[in-house]
C-alpha cells in the first residue's frame, strides 16, 4: 500500500494520485485572480482551508465575500469555509489563491459557515527539540459549537531541527478514552520551499517507511504510527485532517517511546 504522495500543483483542481484512506479526501485548488471553480459536495462535508490569498464563496445560496487574507500558510491564522453535504458551490478568486479542500462522508444537514482567524485556537505541544506550534481550526475540543459530522482539522508548524508528532502515535482502535479510530492525512508545505524534512510511518502490518518531505507532499495514514522532523534551516508546515465515526480525539504513543511524553513537564519547568 502507498502512504505518501507528491503533487505538482497546476492551475485548477489538483487531485491525489491514489489514496489508501476510506473516508478522507483531499484536493488542492489553485486559482489566478478572477479565476473560478464550481462543484458539488455530494454525500461529503468539505472544509475549504485558505492556504493563501482570498476568494468569494457561494454555497447552497449563502454568499461569503473575500474570505482569506494571509499571503501563505506561514503568514498567520487561516480563514476556512465549511460546506455541508448536498451543497452546490462556486469559488471566485479575488486574488491568486490556494485552497485545501478536505472532505469526509457526512449525513449532517447544517448551513455552511465561515471559520475566521479569531476562532482558530493556537498554542504549542511538546518541549525542547520536539516542540511544535499548532492551529486548531475545526476540532471538538477547541470549537465545540461548530457542527461537523466527521472532519477534524488543524495545522502544525515544526521549527528548524525539531521533531513533531513525537513520540510517534497512532489512532486506529476505538478504545476511548485511551485511543480513537481515525484516518489522518498530512499535507506539507516548507519554508524555504526548497528545504526538506523527514517523515517516518510504520504499522503492525510490517510497513516501515522513511519519506523525504518536500513542498506539496502528503502522508496518508489510514492507521499506523507517524512522526515528522524538520531539517535544520527548514520550517515544516502540515495541514492535518482526520475522520472516523466520531470526533473525540485520542492517540496512543508507540509503547517503546511513550516515556518521552513524561519528560515534557520537567522540560517546561527548565524553560525548554
Amino acid at each position: 500500500m502507498k502512504y505518501f504522495a507528491s503533487l505538482t500543483p497546476q492551475p485548477g483542481v489538483n487531485t491525489l494520485p491514489y489514496n489508501p484512506c476510506e473516508l478522507l479526501g483531499f484536493e488542492l485548488l489553485k486559482l489566478a485572480p478572477g479565476g473560478a471553480y464550481s462543484a458539488a459536495t455530494g454525500d461529503r462535508e468539505v472544509l475549504a482551508v485558505i492556504l493563501g490569498g482570498q476568494a468569494t464563496f457561494d454555497v447552497a445560496g449563502a454568499r461569503f465575500e473575500k474570505v482569506g487574507g494571509r499571503p501563505n500558510v506561514f503568514g498567520g491564522k487561516p480563514h476556512s469555509v465549511y460546506m455541508p453535504a448536498g451543497a452546490s458551490y462556486s469559488i471566485a478568486a479575488d486574488s491568486a489563491v490556494e485552497i485545501a479542500l478536505t472532505s469526509a462522508p457526512s449525513d449532517l444537514a447544517v448551513a455552511p459557515y465561515v471559520i475566521g482567524p479569531e476562532r482558530v485556537a493556537s498554542g504549542a505541544w511538546g518541549a525542547a527539540n520536539f516542540k511544535r506550534y499548532f492551529h486548531q481550526i475545526l476540532t471538538l475540543a477547541a470549537q465545540p459549537d461548530l457542527p461537523a459530522r466527521r472532519l477534524i482539522v488543524g495545522e502544525t508548524f515544526t521549527p528548524s531541527g525539531n521533531w513533531s508528532t513525537f513520540p510517534p502515535h497512532r489512532h486506529e482502535v476505538d478504545d476511548l478514552p485511551r485511543e480513537a479510530d481515525h484516518e489522518e492525512i498530512y499535507y506539507f508545505r516548507l519554508n524555504p520551499a526548497d528545504g526538506f524534512g523527514l517523515c517516518r510511518y510504520y504499522n503492525d502490518q510490517g510497513d516501515d517507511i522513511n519519506f523525504t518531505v518536500r513542498d506539496n507532499t502528503l502522508l496518508m495514514a489510514p492507521y499506523g504510527y507517524h512522526t515528522v522532523v524538520s531539517a535544520p534551516g527548514t520550517m515544516t508546515y502540515y495541514l492535518w485532517f482526520l475522520a472516523g465515526e466520531h470526533r473525540i480525539q485520542a492517540t496512543a504513543d508507540d509503547p517503546a517511546l511513550s516515556w518521552v511524553s513524561r519528560t515534557v513537564p520537567m522540560l517546561k519547568e527548565l524553560g525548554h
